[in-house]
């Protein structure tokens, strides 16, 4: 009988369904040995010699593991295909060298949990790789050096602050937050103002459109205030328009490529409202194995920590079919399409996430999945499909207006643009916003245009001009972080839930909603390390000590070369650190709840006005909250509030269209005398007639009936989760 050693139970009862009585499958537990926990278990001057010691429980482990390879006939490490389960793997044949003799333990590694990838593997086995192994070593040295001689540092100088640690990555991702922070806390809000008209074809008047002022005398339209703008409304109310020009291109929209680990985690936060840890853990589940009727435990994934968007030839065929059999051939590329991956670094594990085959539809997995493994597979499932599938087409058509009073034309351009899908291709698998509007092209952009023709008159119906602010850059959400130290080359796919999750552990962070601020710890602690240590906690430093691991795992440089390289000036920067610790103490200042600074002091308590916002929207309060309540709209500045046709179902007031905490709604416009509101609509519900809405759920957005409960139409792109299984005629 053989044996395979494998990290997870989970992992342990998917093989021992495939291989039969042939095969004994123990499970390591994760790390059965690592340095130890209260000491630096370093040898500096030994070269860096780790001291290993058995993490709890792993001494049993490893005599069970032990005595099973005694009466085994091969050795095969199966763990994960990447430095982490390499470093597992050599930590297992440590420990049991003395009963291997000559039987060398065999490595063999797969992507996917299922019969043919292990029966493969099983064929083919290889060896150690021991520059994974290095690397990871390399890497948990470089980790404990930094955590256990800066951390000390931390604990005197910051006062009444035990406990506090510092990390060669996490704090590099704190640094992040805290820029991105402060630069928000100093943007100014410059004013500007857009114009627009609403026109018409002078035969069709109720199929209106809008178009924007884009030039000036043939210089691009720059209005700063309102008095920029009110001599052009004067001017242009009793204007005669036409059509200059008309441009109409064809374009396609390519679909994304599968996921990888990171827009995996960005997805699931954008569509589930997951944290990177949920994610990575409900992906496992998937990746280590199902119970599936008729098939055993199976895994569902492919390896879910990549950042490859490669795809294997087999994987893609089965693709193809499976798009030809529920959407037709016609959605199904002459060949298969190639993306390239845009780490600068490539990743051990070889390919993108993937269904472990395309013919699992959600609907065919739906009573063996949990909710959660339901909803993340169903993503899973759909980005794979629609990465397979034709692109997209549609035709972006511009129209330039131009306007003239008296027989001689004024010097104003307006230009209104609008797109008509062609063709769906991916979209009908995975939905995006093909025709979303960004948020400098509101009105005039991506609209239902009438059929125009060049030098044809048109009727002027209103002006609509908006005031603006030009707005910072957005806070940091955990997906967007993660995006940013992947951009970067900072940490790696198994390491970005970890990073994260320490900022948080530590305090160091908040969440404010989906958004992440620095705390008043986290920026005294990043301002001392910044201050003290520049190049250690320096973003290029981090990214390029990334590559030298990399260059390690690779061969190129060996373990001892890249810690001694950083050690001599590391152990100089800890020794002036000391010192200044030994000067001073720090004190944390209490948090400040708000935005920025509004530039005044409370008329109540004399304490700072910071710009917050709230469910209602941005205003300015007082810094002393809650002892001091005071708060004040804030100055010039205003709220959307787009009128429409609608009247006010408890009042008769005028509906307007007003931008909440989530997004767009329907609201009075007497508020807040009356405080009816509704969501707003996007379409006709096809039962009953009543409005169709946004909402959100556990499988993601999806349009409903405003009139449920009464009517519980809903409506989705369509899938195989909602097709009968039938060949598509």
């Amino acid at each position: 009988m053989d044996l395979i050693i494998v990290e997870s139970p989970t992992k342990a009862k998917a093989l021992r369904g495939f291989l039969g009585r042939g095969y004994r499958v123990v499970a390591t537990m994760g790390h059965i040995r690592d340095l130890p926990p209260k000491e630096l278990g370093v040898d500096v001057g030994q070269g860096f010699r780790p001291t290993y010691w058995y993490r709890r429980g792993g001494r049993k482990v490893a005599g069970r593991i032990k005595e099973a390879a005694a009466q085994a006939g091969f050795v095969y490490l199966a763990t994960d295909p990447d430095r982490e389960g390499e470093a597992i793997a050599w930590h297992v044949v440590e420990a049991i060298q003395s009963v291997l003799q000559s039987k060398a333990p065999r490595r063999v590694t797969f992507h996917e949990i299922t019969r043919p990838a292990v029966k493969a593997a099983l064929a083919n086995p290889g060896s150690l790789d021991l520059g994974l192994v290095n690397a990871q070593q390399a890497r948990r040295i470089l980790d404990r050096l930094v955590g256990y001689k800066v951390s000390p540092v931390l604990w005197r100088t910051i006062e009444g602050r035990k406990g506090l640690s510092a990390g060669r990555v996490q704090t590099v991702a704190l640094r992040l937050v805290v820029e991105r922070d402060r630069k928000i806390e100093a943007f100014d809000p410059e004013e500007y103002w857009l114009l627009e008209i609403e026109l018409s074809k002078v035969t069709d008047q109720d199929h209106r459109f809008r178009a924007r002022l884009v030039e000036v005398s043939g210089k691009k339209a720059d209005l700063k205030g309102e008095g920029d703008v009110q001599p052009i409304i004067d001017e242009i109310l009793s204007a005669d328009y036409r059509v200059l020009n008309i441009e109409r291109v064809r374009k396609e929209r390519r679909p994304y490529p599968p996921y990888t680990t990171s827009t995996l985690q960005g997805d699931a936060a954008n569509k589930l409202r997951w944290d990177a840890s949920k994610t990575m853990r409900v992906a496992q589940q998937l990746y280590e194995g199902v119970d599936v009727p008729n098939e055993g435990t199976i895994g569902l994934i492919t390896y879910m920590r990549t950042d490859s968007t490669h795809v294997a030839e087999s994987a893609q065929e089965e693709a193809r079919q499976v798009i030809a059999q529920y959407w037709g051939d016609d959605r199904v590329p002459s060949r298969a399409p190639r993306y390239e991956t845009k780490s600068r670094v490539a990743q051990e594990a070889h390919e993108a996430i993937r269904p472990t085959s395309s013919q699992r539809t959600p609907r065919a997995l739906r009573g063996c999945l949990t909710s959660d493994q339901a909803a993340l597979y169903e993503w899973i499932w759909r980005r794979f499909i629609a990465s397979q599938m034709k692109a997209a087409a549609y035709t972006d058509t511009t129209v330039d207006v131009v306007c003239a009073d008296g027989g001689e034309d004024l010097p104003y351009l307006f230009r209104a643009s609008g797109r008509e899908l062609l063709f769906k291709g991916f979209i009908e698998v995975y939905p995006v916003g093909w025709s979303q509007r960004s948020s400098d092209l509101l009105g005039a952009a991506n609209q239902d245009l009438p059929p125009l023709t060049i030098q044809e008159p048109l009727l002027f119906h209103e002006a609509v001009p908006e005031q603006r602010f030009t707005e910072p850059p957005a806070l940091f959400s955990e997906s967007s972080l993660i995006k940013e130290l992947e951009k970067r080359g900072i940490g790696r796919p198994s390491t970005y839930a970890g990073i994260v999750g320490t900022l948080f552990k530590r305090k160091y962070v908040r969440r404010e909603g989906r958004a992440i601020r620095s705390e008043p710890l986290g920026r005294v602690v990043c301002d001392f390390l910044v201050e003290q240590f520049p190049d250690l906690f320096a973003v290029a430093f981090t990214a390029e000590m990334e590559e030298d691991l990399d260059r390690i795992a690779r061969g190129e440089r060996t373990r001892g070369e890249v810690l001694r390289a950083f050690y001599a000036p590391f152990e100089e920067a800890v020794t002036t650190a000391q010192n200044a610790a030994r000067k001073e103490t720090i004190a944390v200042p209490r948090r400040k709840n708000g935005v920025r600074p509004a530039g005044d002091n409370c008329p109540q308590c004399g304490g700072d006005v910071m710009m917050r916002e709230g469910s209602r929207g941005k205003f300015r309060g007082c810094s002393n909250y809650p002892e001091c309540k005071w708060t004040a709209p804030l100055k010039g500045m205003t709220g959307r509030r787009a009128p429409t046709e609608e009247t006010c179902a408890q009042c008769g007031g005028v509906v307007v269209i007003r931008t909440g905490k989530f997004g767009p709604f329907r609201a009075c416009s007497t508020y807040p005398r009356c405080e009816w509101s509704a969501p707003l609509a996007v379409g006709t519900c096809p039962k009953c007639g009543g409005d169709l809405v946004e909402r959100r759920g556990k499988m993601g957005i999806f349009w409903g009936c405003s009139n449920y409960p009464d009517c519980r139409h809903r409506q989705r792109p369509a899938a195989p989760g909602e097709l009968e299984e039938k060949p598509a005629t």
